[in-house]
Order: structure tokens, then C-alpha cells, then sequence
């Protein structure tokens, strides 16, 4: 009897040890399985950490969650960083120097080339976290300044400005900055358009802006036409409802048309072959005959006239200077 209870016994325990080690090994892979599950959650949440996702007119684009240094490849994104108070790494150039009328404003940043196809060697070398460039680029610009980082093509379609605004306000930090410029605007359209249904609902009003000696107009909802027809409520003249962007006009088509008003951009740079252009057409009888003409209702650079129409910055301006123009 001794010797079966002692075989049981020495059994028992060997089939329990056998358990234990049996519980240890699963226990262990547990273990391991969820050191794994963690490891891998810990590496995810580090690269969501590193990155944010921002979404703009349709399109998501990802950019570091920090951005540090942003390129302004665009005379639209400057303005809005003027507006914003973001100091751009680096700018475009006009004449060799940031724009004058953005100069103390974006003063510090590196001059980058100029709006047609800025200097890929001197973006590079400033190592930015995201470029904010212009839907007006060709395909293979823009193919080129994405090499070199995510590249968000800034919308020229001045019915955007809202979505620029507040794109380049998540970059640079300045939301709250960026929702009171458009609640302000949004007041002063708002006052502009208890005058302007009286005063404007019968004028014939355009904006036309010389470029290489010719005169230029717009499409209703590019450069700055929005502010009259849309924000003031001016009615549209059929030829800017014809227009597809920009469109040259002739003086004879301009005398058919007759303006009420005209607000005429002259910017030195862009005539440079014709710089008495402005000159010309102001003495020529044709235009002196005009409505507009004879009314003193000719308002000449009444922003600066490289504005480039679209933006926060251009449309403030733009609406502050129509509102004394037109409805005082």
C-alpha cells in the first residue's frame, strides 16, 4: 500500500508541476503578446504625434504637427500671412525685394524667385515644413515645389478667401485671428449693403487693371469683382459676365459698355514696355468722354495695385476704399 500511494503521489505532483509549467508558457506569451500590442500602439500614436492632417477645398494634405516654417511661394499666401501676422521663412520677390506693400509685414523672410516659378535650390535650402504656393502654377511647378515638400495650391478664385484664410491660419496657429478678420468683413458687408441696394442698383461698375500697356478685365467671382458684385450687390455688367478670367478690353468696347464707375489698377512693374500707359488712356478723348469720366467717378490704385484681389488681405482693403467711394 505504501508503494502504490507513494507512486500516486510522486504522479500527482509531477502532473502538477507539468501544469504550472504549462500556465507559466501560456501566461508568458500573454505577456509578450501584449508588450507587442503596446509596442505597436506606442509607434502609431508617436507618428500621429508627428504629423497632423489638414483638409482644404476637397484634398487632405499632411503636414508636421508643429510648422515651424512655412514658404509663402505665392503673392496670395503672403498677403494672408500679413493679415495673419505669420512671418513666413521665405517670400516671393517683385523688383528684387519683398512687395513694398508688404515689406514691414513679412520683413525677415528669405526672397525665394518670383511668382512664375519660384527657386526650388533657395526653398530647399530653408528646409520648410509645408509651402504654401497658388493654384495658377503649371503642372510641372507645382510637381517640383512637392518634391521638396507637401505643397498646398493656394486658390487664386477669389470666392475661396474664406478656405485660404483659414488653411494658412491652421498652419501659423492664428485661427482665432483668422475668425474675427472674417466676422469683421462679414459686419462691414453687412452695413455696406443697407447703402449700396439704393445707391448701386442702377450703376454699371467695373475694375479694370493695365498690364503691359493693355487694359484688363475680370470674371465676376476673380480678383477683385466679388467685393462689388457679390459682397456690395452692384450688378453685373455683361461683359464681365462674359469674361473667363482675365479678358483684354478694347477702349471702343469699354465706350459701348459706359461705366457709371471705374476703379483702374496701375501697377509700374507689370508696364514695364508701356509705363505712360495709365497717362494715355486718361487723356485720351475717347475715355475722357466716358460717364465715369465726367462724373470724377474714376478711382485710380485705390488699393495697391499689386493686391492680388482674392485674398483677406485685398478684399478688407478693397472694400473699405469702395465703401468711400461709391456709397458716401
Amino acid at each position: 500500500m505504501k508503494k502504490r500511494w507513494g507512486f500516486g503521489a510522486a504522479a500527482l505532483l509531477t502532473i502538477a508541476l507539468a501544469g504550472c509549467s504549462s500556465g507559466e508558457e501560456a501566461s508568458t506569451e500573454k505577456t509578450e503578446a501584449s508588450q507587442e500590442d503596446t509596442t505597436t500602439v506606442t509607434a502609431e500614436e508617436k507618428a500621429e504625434a508627428t504629423t497632423q492632417t489638414i483638409s482644404y477645398l476637397g484634398q487632405d494634405y499632411t503636414v508636421p504637427a508643429e510648422v515651424d516654417s512655412i514658404v509663402a511661394a505665392s503673392l496670395e499666401s503672403m498677403e494672408d500671412a500679413a493679415i495673419l501676422g505669420i512671418k513666413p521663412t521665405g517670400v516671393l520677390q517683385v523688383g528684387g525685394a519683398i512687395p513694398t506693400y508688404l515689406a514691414e509685414d513679412l520683413a525677415g523672410a528669405e526672397l525665394i524667385g518670383d511668382k512664375r516659378e519660384p527657386n526650388a535650390e533657395s526653398i530647399l535650402a530653408l528646409g520648410p515644413d509645408v509651402i504654401v504656393g497658388t493654384s495658377k502654377w503649371t503642372e510641372e511647378v507645382a510637381g517640383k515645389m512637392n518634391k521638396i515638400q507637401t505643397t498646398i495650391p493656394y486658390s487664386h478664385i477669389s470666392t475661396n478667401w474664406k478656405e485660404n484664410l483659414t488653411v494658412l491660419a491652421q498652419l501659423g496657429g492664428k485661427e482665432a485671428e483668422a475668425k474675427q478678420i472674417i466676422a469683421d468683413y462679414e459686419a462691414k458687408v453687412a452695413e455696406a449693403q443697407s447703402l449700396s441696394k439704393e445707391k448701386l442698383a442702377d450703376k454699371e461698375i467695373v475694375i479694370i487693371r493695365i498690364r503691359g500697356g493693355l487694359m484688363y478685365i475680370y470674371s465676376k467671382d476673380t480678383y477683385l469683382n466679388p467685393v462689388l458684385y457679390e459682397d456690395l450687390g452692384a450688378p453685373v455688367p455683361d461683359v464681365i459676365a462674359q469674361a473667363k478670367a482675365q479678358a483684354e478690353i478694347t477702349l471702343e468696347t469699354l465706350a459701348e459698355v459706359n461705366p457709371d464707375a471705374i476703379f483702374l489698377q496701375f501697377e509700374t512693374s507689370e508696364n514695364a514696355d508701356a509705363p505712360k500707359s495709365l497717362e494715355e488712356l486718361q487723356s485720351n478723348p475717347i475715355f475722357k468722354n466716358l460717364t465715369a469720366s465726367q462724373n470724377d467717378q474714376v478711382f485710380v490704385n485705390t488699393i495697391e495695385p499689386l493686391a492680388q484681389g482674392g485674398t483677406a488681405w485685398s478684399k478688407v482693403k478693397f472694400l473699405d476704399e469702395a465703401y468711400e467711394s461709391l456709397l458716401k
